[in-house]
Formats: structure tokens, C-alpha cells, sequence
């Protein structure tokens, strides 16, 4: 019997689907993406004087989202906003990405409607994030698996040696966020009662939670998670007026992201309690621990003029940088009962 690989009816369900994705990608021009999808690499054509920003990341099924609690729609989104966050981070602007997807065969739905199917409906889901940020889906991968997965690796562009980095914040820096804290893990309690709901009235499993599904009252909250929104207009700002000394993204909570920060940094932080914008629906520990909000967290000289929003984002205070003492925790949390050590609580695989 021929492998998957060299079935020929296989082989033409793979072409169908890189076809709809080639023609949902479009041929936009780019002057850094000299070639795109269709070969067997894409071409990049980087400005003189720029260095390349790589990441990657891997989103999968039960573990970045579940199929009866993201619509596809939404998953395609989230995979896409996880990188676009990380050049965010470093004042970076997006160059291009590349998709390797691995569905199971009923996900792909070769001889069916392509666009109606739940692969089909998460590549849109991306590509519409995609086209906010302008950032070309140069190419890719294709793969039958057991369970859905994404890898996407992203490419950004920043003048040489002006990269914001986790590892260049100072004693005497103000420490600051974008936007609000909390909200995107505040939600998941939520999303775990509305589906038990749908499980009660036997509603299918796999499509998500619809809008018909969501209360008005908890829209805002549940869109944080379902559709979080890069800060690449922020990171550009702060790097290109030279901001921010330091930077890093909000993905895995505040407590762990601003642990990495200390750490790469050798440093310490004291945040104060009463100063974090908590989103409504959350709470402390939501925004110390919570994760999924895909803020920015960076640190400023004390003398820089930092605005107090940037492209309608809401910039804050939060605490300040202080020396790593031996024996004195790296975060202290301010509060009403004073001074609290604050250990890293925020999301990490394999804990």
C-alpha cells in the first residue's frame, strides 16, 4: 500500500489546500520579500544597515487552544499575534511569516468546500491578522497530523544595534505596560462554563465558541483572549524615539516575563500594587500571573518623556528597577500590608 506521502490521491488533497492558502495569501509586493510562495525557499531582501528578528512559535491543540472553546477563525489569530508579540517586543517591524501547519484529514476537508472547512477558516483567521499588520505569508509547510498544530516562524526587520532587549535595563529605571493586565486568563473560567453549557444542549464541539454563544457582558473580556492584539505600533514607537531601555513581551504573566527581564538584565523590580491597569473582569492575581495579554513591558530612564498612550494605548507607570541584592527577592510587589516578595507564577510548559 503507498505511504501518505506517495499516494497520489493524497498528494492531490495536499496541492488543493497549498493552492487556497497561495491564493488567500495573495501576491502583495513587498520591497523586503523578493520571493514568496511557489518555490522551494522565499527570498528576503533585508535594507542595508538592518538585522533580521527571528522567532518561532509552536500553538497546538489542547494546549494554546481547545476546539470547543476558540473558533477557528480565532486560533489562526492567536498563532499569528504570539510572534507578531515578540517583535513588538524589540521595536521590530514584521517582514514576513511562515506557516507549517499539521491538520488531521477531517480538518482539511480536501474534496469539500475548502474556505468552509476548519483549516480554511483558521489560515483566514491569520491571514486577516496578517494584512492588519502587513506582513506577507511567504511560505511554509503542509502535514497530515493527529491533532491540529501550527509552528510559524516570523521575521522582522530593525536598524542595526537599536533592537529593544531584555538585557539592557538599569538600576533607577520606571518600569511601564501598555494597556491593560489580567484579562486575557480572566476569561478562561468563562470560556469553560459557556462550552459546558453547549455541551448540555448537545451543540457541536469543534467550531468554538461563537458570538451567539458569548453574553454581550462578557464580549470585551472574552475578545482579549480570543483576539489579542499586537503592540507592534508601540515597540516601533519606543524604538524608534528611543523610549525604552529595555523591553520584553507579556505572553506568560507579568510575574514570569518581568522575572526574565531581571534575570537577563541583572537586576531587580519593585511594582506597586495600586499602579497596575487591571483589566475589568480580572484581578491581582490575574494580571501578576495570568498570561495571554500580550502587553508590552519595558523600563525608561527616569528622565524620558514617556507618553501617556501610544496609538490610542494606554501607557503606565507600574514600579522601578532596582539592584539585584543577594538574598533579596528579584520582584517585590507594594501593597496596602506592605512589601511582598513575588515569585514567578506565570505560565510554563512542562510545570
Amino acid at each position: 500500500m503507498p505511504s501518505q506521502r506517495t499516494d497520489p490521491q493524497a498528494k492531490r488533497g495536499e496541492l488543493a489546500i497549498l493552492g487556497q492558502i497561495r491564493a488567500r495569501a495573495g501576491r502583495s509586493r513587498f520591497p523586503s520579500l523578493a520571493l514568496g510562495i511557489g518555490d522551494d525557499c522565499a527570498l528576503l531582501r533585508p535594507q542595508p544597515g538592518q538585522e533580521l528578528a527571528v522567532t518561532t512559535d509552536l500553538t497546538t491543540c489542547g494546549t494554546h487552544f481547545r476546539l470547543d472553546w476558540h473558533s477557528p477563525e480565532s486560533a489562526g489569530h492567536r498563532a499569528l499575534a504570539r510572534g507578531l508579540s515578540d517583535l513588538a517586543a524589540m521595536g521590530a517591524k514584521p517582514v514576513a511569516a511562515f506557516l507549517s501547519l499539521g491538520l488531521p484529514r477531517e480538518f482539511a476537508n480536501p474534496t469539500g468546500p475548502w474556505s468552509a472547512s476548519w483549516a480554511g477558516r483558521f489560515v483566514d483567521g491569520l491571514l486577516n491578522l496578517a494584512r492588519t499588520y502587513k506582513t506577507p505569508l511567504a511560505g511554509g509547510d503542509l502535514s497530515e497530523t493527529p491533532i491540529p498544530l501550527a509552528d510559524i516562524v516570523l521575521i522582522g526587520s530593525v536598524p542595526a544595534g537599536q533592537a529593544l532587549l531584555r538585557s539592557t535595563s538599569r538600576p533607577g529605571d520606571l518600569l511601564y505596560v501598555t494597556g491593560w493586565l489580567g484579562g486575557g486568563a480572566a476569561a478562561l473560567p468563562h470560556f469553560d462554563r459557556l462550552s459546558k453549557q453547549r455541551q448540555r444542549k448537545n451543540q457541536a464541539r469543534t467550531g468554538g465558541l461563537t458570538p451567539s454563544n458569548i453574553p454581550k457582558h462578557l464580549k470585551s473580556l472574552l475578545d482579549r483572549h480570543l483576539y489579542p492584539q499586537p503592540r507592534i505600533a508601540q515597540g516601533l514607537r519606543l524604538r524608534t524615539r528611543s523610549l525604552a531601555s529595555a523591553a520584553i513581551d507579556l505572553s506568560d504573566g507579568l510575574s514570569t516575563d518581568l522575572t526574565h527581564l531581571c534575570e537577563e538584565s541583572r537586576v531587580a523590580a519593585e511594582v506597586d500594587a495600586a499602579l497596575l491597569p487591571i483589566h475589568p473582569g480580572a484581578d491581582l492575581s490575574y494580571a501578576l500571573n495570568g498570561g495571554d495579554d500580550y502587553e508590552l513591558l519595558f523600563t525608561a530612564a527616569p528622565g524620558a518623556r514617556i507618553p501617556r498612550q501610544i496609538a490610542r494605548v494606554p501607557i503606565r507607570c507600574i514600579g522601578r528597577i532596582l539592584p539585584a541584592r543577594k538574598g533579596q527577592p528579584t520582584i517585590t510587589l507594594l501593597t496596602p500590608e506592605g512589601r511582598q516578595p513575588v515569585t514567578p507564577q506565570g505560565w510554563e510548559h512542562f510545570r
